[in-house]
C-alpha cells in the first residue's frame, strides 16, 4: 500500500461549501497539506513541464499521520441476529453458484466469528470442498467438487431428535462422470450455537476488524427454518418455502437498486450489502425469456459477490476545506507531505448552479475518470519506469498497486467484468504527472486527468477565463448547470454519460455553442442512483470496442433498470448530438488532418483564417498528431445533422488503428458498405442547430494534445481560437 494516499467526499465543490480529505499515512511523524492550483500536469520534458500556483497562504495545515486499512470484499450482513429466539432444530441453506470453487476458503452463510471463536458457517475451499467453519465442531466436510459456474444447494440442518449436524451440497444440473452430490454428518450432544453471534453473514466469514473470507460467485435466496429438512426436502425449495417453520428467507430481487436485501420472514431479519456487489444478475431458474431484470424479478433472485469489490473505503477525515466566496474556478489539489513522500488529491470549483462568472464553460469528464479509476493495463515496465524516473513523474501505477480496486475496464479475481466503479477511494491514475502510456506512446503518453490540462493551459495562456462544470454537477442539475454560457467546450474524453447528462447537452446544444474537443465521446451509458453517492455502473453488452461484455441476460443496469452498453445501442448516437462519433481506434499514436475542399469556402473559411497549410495538427505531444488515438466520423445515417459540414479529415493512420466492432458485419463488410479503411478517420466538423446554436467538433482523443506545441503558437491553436472567438460574438449577437 502506498505510504501516504488519500481521497475526497466529493471531486467539486462551489465557493461557501466544504470538502472533507481522507488521508493515510504510514509515517510516524505529522503530515502537511497545502492548497496548489494545477497548472500544467504532463511532465514531458519537451512540453511546459509541471505547473502549479502555490496557495498555501489560503490552506495549510498539519494532521497525525495514521493507517486506514481498506477492507475489500463485498458481502452481507444481518446485525442484532441474536435478537430471535433458538430453536433446537434448524436448517440454514442457500443456493450457490461459485466461480472460485477451488480457491482458498471462503464463507457463504452463517454466523461463524473466527475471532470469538463462535458461531457456526457453510464455507468451501479447495482442500474440504463444502464443509463446517466453527470453533466447537470437529472437521466436517464432504471434500466433494464444486464444479465452477455451476448451480449447487448447499445447507446445514441440526436435528435435535437424532442429535445429528448434517451438510450437503445438490447440483442442479447433474454432470456425466462428476461425483459432485454428497451429505456428511456428525453427531452433537448439544445443538451448535448459531444463534448466539451478532450477525449473520453472507458470502464471507466475521473476524475483527473486518469481514474475511469473501466468496466469488452468486448466492440465490439464502434462508433459515426451524426444522431439519431430509433431502428430499431440500432438492424441492427451489420456490417459496410454503408450510415451513421460516426464521428468514432472504429475497436479493427486491430494492434492486440500493445496498438492502429483504427479509420475507416473519422476523424482518433485514440486512444490507457491504462493497457494491453486482446485482441485476440472473439466479438459478433463469429461462432466457426475458432479458431485464424488471420483467422477471423471482429469475434474477441472486446476488454476484467478488473478494475485490470495493466501493466506500470508509476512511475517517483528517482535514476539510472550505472554499473562499472569492476563490476562482479551476483544478485545485492539496498536496499532502510527510518527509520525502507525498501525494496529490485533486478537486474541482465549479461557481454552483445559478451562480456563472464566465462566458466560456469547460465541462470536466469526471464520470470518465471514475469509470477509468485505477484501470491496471499491464504496462508498468522497465520502459515505462524508466521513463518515468527521467521525467520525473509517478512510478506507482494500478499495476504495482492494486489495494484500492481496479477499474471497469480490469477483471475481477473470478474472471467476471468489473461493472461498478466508485470515486469513494483513492484513484491512483486521477493524479498530475502520471503516465498513462510509455513504450507503445508517442510524445507524453498523458491521458485523461493529465491530458485535460491541455486545454485548460491554453485557456489560461490566451487570457480566456472560464467557469468548470463536472459531469456530475450536470448529472445531478441538467441543462440548468450549463445554461447560460456562451460557449460550452469538452475536454479530450467524455466518454461516459447518464441519459441527465445527455439530456442537458441535447438541450443546451438547440441553441448554445458547443465545442467537442476530444474523441469518442457520448459513447457508453451509465448509471447511478442518488441514494449510493460515487457509485457508478456501467454494463457493456453485445456491442462496442469493449473490454468485457456482461453475460447474456445481465444488461440491464441495478440502479436504475436502464439497458446498458452504448448510447448507440439506446437510440442515441454521438453524430446526433455532436456530429461525428466513434469509428476507429488504434494505438496512443496520432496523424494529422488534411482540409477538405468544402472548408475553403466563404461561409467556413474563418476556421482556418491565419491558415496557409492544407495539412494541419502533424504534431503534437500526445501521440505526435492532433488526430489519433480514437477517432470519430460523421455519418449521416447515424445521426450527423444533413447540414453538418466536413471541414477536416484525417488520414494516414497506422496498422494498430481498426474499425469499431458496431460497424463491422461478416468478413470484411461493414454497415455502410464502405470499405473499413475509408471509415478510419477523424472528421473534424461544424453545424448550425435548429434552435440557432453551433457545434464545433474534432473527433480525436489527441486533438488538444497539440495545443500547447510550439509555446502554444500553431495551427491546430489557430483552429481553436478561430472558432472560440466566432462562437463568442455569435452568442453574443443571439
Amino acid at each position: 500500500m502506498l505510504s501516504i494516499t488519500g481521497y475526497t467526499d466529493r471531486l467539486s465543490v462551489s465557493p461557501g461549501e466544504i470538502i472533507e480529505f481522507k488521508i493515510s499515512s504510514n509515517h510516524s511523524k505529522p503530515c502537511h497539506a497545502g492548497l496548489v492550483k494545477i497548472l500544467y500536469a504532463d511532465p514531458n520534458p519537451e512540453g511546459p513541464g509541471i505547473q502549479e500556483e502555490d496557495l498555501s497562504n489560503i490552506f495549510s495545515s498539519t494532521f497525525p499521520s495514521r493507517r486506514q486499512p481498506v477492507h475489500p470484499g463485498s458481502y452481507g450482513r444481518v446485525d442484532d441476529f441474536p435478537g430471535i429466539s433458538a430453536t433446537p432444530d434448524f436448517t440454514v441453506y442457500a443456493t450457490i453458484f461459485p466461480t472460485m470453487p477451488g480457491g482458498d476458503i471462503q464463507g457463504i452463510v452463517g454466523t461463524y466469528d473466527a475471532t470469538e471463536q463462535k458461531g457456526v458457517s457453510l464455507g468451501i475451499d479447495a482442500e474440504k470442498g463444502l464443509f463446517v467453519c466453527s470453533g466447537e465442531i470437529g472437521e466436517l466436510c464432504l471434500r466433494l467438487p464444486m464444479r465452477k459456474r455451476r448451480w449447487y444447494r448447499v445447507w446445514l440442518s441440526y436435528d435435535s431428535t437424532g442429535k445429528r449436524l448434517t451438510i450437503g451440497q445438490l447440483p442442479l444440473e447433474r454432470a456425466a462422470g462428476v461425483d459432485d452430490e454428497g451429505t456428511a454428518e456428525i453427531h452433537l450432544s448439544e445443538p451448535p450455537d448459531i444463534f448466539g453471534p451478532d450477525s449473520f453473514l453472507i458470502a464471507a466469514l466475521n473476524r475483527r476488524p473486518a469481514p474475511f473470507a469473501h466468496f466469488n460467485g452468486k448466492i440465490e435466496r439464502p434462508g433459515i427454518v426451524a426444522a431439519a429438512l431430509s433431502e428430499k426436502e431440500i432438492r424441492n425449495m427451489g420456490g417459496p418455502v410454503n408450510g415451513l417453520p421460516v426464521i428468514a428467507d432472504w429475497r436479493f430481487c427486491d430494492e434492486m437498486n440500493s445496498m438492502r436485501f429483504m427479509d420475507h420472514g416473519p422476523n424482518a431479519l433485514h440486512g444490507k450489502l457491504v462493497n457494491a456487489p453486482a446485482r441485476a444478475v440472473k439466479g438459478s431458474n433463469w429461462n432466457g425469456r426475458e432479458m431485464c431484470w424488471r420483467h422477471a424479478p423471482d429469475q434474477y433472485d441472486a446476488i454476484h459477490f467478488h473478494d475485490d469489490d470495493i466501493y466506500d473505503c470508509g476512511w475517517d477525515t483528517d482535514f476539510s476545506f472550505e472554499a473562499p466566496e472569492n476563490m476562482p474556478g479551476g483544478i485545485y489539489a492539496m498536496r499532502i507531505e510527510c518527509g520525502r513522500e507525498e501525494d496529490v488529491i485533486p478537486f474541482y470549483i465549479t461557481p454552483g448552479t445559478g451562480n456563472r462568472r464566465n462566458d466560456i464553460c469547460v465541462l470536466i469528464p469526471t464520470l470518465t475518470y471514475i469509470l477509468y479509476g485505477n484501470h491496471a493495463r499491464a504496462k508498468t515496465d522497465e520502459e515505462y519506469l524508466s521513463r518515468a524516473n527521467d521525467w520525473g513523474a509517478r512510478t506507482s501505477t494500478p499495476d504495482n498497486t492494486p489495494d484500492f480496486g481496479l477499474s471497469t475496464y480490469n477483471f475481477h479475481s473470478d474472471g467476471s467484468g468489473i461493472a461498478y466503479a466508485s470515486r469513494l477511494r483513492p484513484m491512483i491514475n486521477f493524479r498530475p504527472n502520471y503516465l498513462t502510456f510509455a513504450g507503445e506512446s508517442v510524445g507524453s503518453g498523458v491521458h485523461h486527468f493529465g491530458a485535460d490540462l491541455y486545454l485548460l493551459s491554453w485557456l489560461e495562456e490566451k487570457g480566456y477565463t472560464f467557469d468548470i462544470i463536472t459531469d456530475e454537477d450536470l448529472h445531478a442539475n441538467g441543462v440548468s448547470s450549463i445554461d447560460g454560457y456562451r460557449v460550452l467546450l469538452t475536454t479530450s474524453h467524455p466518454e461516459y454519460c447518464t441519459k441527465e447528462m445527455l439530456d442537458g447537452l441535447y438541450e443546451y446544444t438547440c441553441h448554445g455553442h458547443m465545442m467537442y474537443l476530444g474523441g469518442n465521446g457520448f459513447y457508453w451509458r451509465v448509471a447511478n442512483n442518488e441514494n449510493l453517492p460515487g457509485l457508478f455502473e456501467l454494463r457493456r453488452n453485445e456491442t462496442g470496442i469493449r473490454a468485457w461484455q456482461a453475460e447474456p441476460g445481465e444488461y440491464y443496469h441495478s440502479l436504475d433498470g436502464s439497458y446498458g452498453g452504448l448510447w448507440r445501442q439506446n437510440g442515441r448516437t454521438p453524430q446526433s448530438l455532436v456530429g461525428v462519433g466513434f469509428t476507429a481506434q488504434g494505438g496512443f499514436s496520432g496523424s494529422y488532418y488534411r482540409r477538405t475542399e468544402r472548408s475553403y469556402e466563404d461561409d467556413v473559411c474563418w476556421v482556418f483564417e491565419g491558415i496557409e497549410e492544407e495539412i494541419v495538427g502533424d504534431f503534437g505531444l500526445a501521440g505526435g498528431g492532433a488526430a489519433g488515438y480514437e477517432l470519430d466520423r460523421a455519418d449521416i445515417a447515424l445521426g450527423t445533422p444533413e447540414n453538418c459540414i466536413i471541414l477536416a479529415s484525417s488520414e494516414n493512420h497506422g496498422d494498430s488503428f481498426e474499425l469499431v466492432y458496431e460497424d463491422r458485419l461478416w468478413g470484411d463488410k461493414t454497415i455502410t458498405g464502405e470499405n473499413a479503411s475509408l471509415l478510419v478517420r477523424a472528421d473534424m466538423v461544424c453545424f448550425e442547430s435548429i434552435g440557432g446554436g453551433m457545434v464545433f467538433s474534432t473527433g480525436s482523443i489527441t486533438y488538444t494534445g497539440s495545443l500547447p506545441c510550439n509555446n502554444y503558437n500553431n495551427n491546430i491553436s489557430t483552429i481553436t481560437r478561430n472558432v472560440l472567438n466566432r462562437f463568442l460574438r455569435d452568442s453574443e449577437r443571439s
